[in-house]
């Protein structure tokens, strides 16, 4: 049976980009400590250029990727971007490897969404999130400059990351929210308040990191045991269970691997039962 990034189901991001459900994260097509080129530029450009054949179009990369190098490696590979939703994101500045600072003074993050577009060859990001609210700023002068850009037509949909509800709702006085990223995942429910108001708002939530299992992926747990009936991976299950959460869920497993991304994108075809669902559902929460 062949693999496709579809049988994830769709969803449109602010009401009107219709993508898969299962999407990409571009962050380990760079360096080691997410820093400079990948040590093997090839096969990331190879993985890159596999995602339209595997059904992904939906694509989550940052300017702090590299810096620089996700979205440059995305444009080399699959520009000009067609069917695509290749989302950006800024307000995090890179002194060194592994080292991510919040900076969002309002020039700052003009300047980041003009070298965005200048990276990606775009004339609009259609989806552009505030990688982290500055705490040394203001958050009414950061969402006021993204209010500005989006008026402007540089920016098309807004997204936040890593923000609690009453941010998401400070936010929505500027801009409408279009997407939350938050950390989520099997055993990590720390955002479930966030992931329960972004589906009951129909606000597309984007878990990063949404593989991870822990302990729970030892041999002769829930999660193993199901991994076995289902002839499937540990973390294809992990995935499967985040994508079966919430309809609005986005999640954009990485690699700069073909082989692993083809085994991330098989997941899209397998389904929970309602059983399992609950099963691996209240051992994770036992796990975190």
């Amino acid at each position: 049976m062949s693999i496709n990034a579809s049988q994830s189901g769709t969803f449109k991001v602010g009401g009107d980009i219709t993508v898969n459900r299962l999407g990409f994260g571009a962050m380990r097509v760079t360096g080691p400590g997410i820093w400079d080129e990948p040590k093997d530029r090839a096969e990331a450009l190879r993985t890159l250029k596999r995602l339209p054949e595997l059904g992904v179009n939906f694509i989550d990369t940052a300017d702090s990727y590299g810096p620089g190098t996700s979205e440059e490696l995305l444009r080399e590979a699959l520009h000009p971007y067609k069917d695509l939703l290749i989302a950006t994101k800024g307000g995090l500045v890179r002194p060194g490897p592994d080292n991510w600072v919040p900076l969002g003074r309002p020039e700052y993050l003009r300047q980041a969404v003009q070298l965005s577009l200048r990276r990606l060859k775009m004339e609009r990001i259609d989806l552009w999130q505030l990688h982290r609210i500055d705490p040394k700023t203001p958050r009414e002068e950061q969402f006021g400059v993204i209010a500005d850009m989006q008026k402007e037509g540089l920016i098309r949909h807004v997204g936040l990351s890593e923000v609690s509800i009453k941010e998401i709702e400070a936010a929505q006085k500027f801009f409408n929210v279009a997407t939350v990223q938050n950390r989520y995942n099997l055993i990590d429910r720390t955002s479930e308040d966030v992931l329960d108001y972004c589906t009951k708002n129909n606000i597309g939530f984007i878990p990063w990191f949404p593989l991870a299992a822990g302990d729970l992926a030892k041999p002769g747990s829930v999660l193993d045991s199901v991994a076995h009936k289902m002839n499937a991976t540990p973390s294809q299950i992990a995935l499967a269970w985040v994508l079966k959460r919430s309809p609005v869920m986005l999640p954009i497993p990485g690699t700069g691997k073909v082989k692993h991304l083809e085994e991330n994108v098989a997941t899209a075809a397998i389904t929970l039962s309602d059983d399992d669902f609950r099963a691996l559902g209240e051992a994770g929460r036992k796990a975190a």
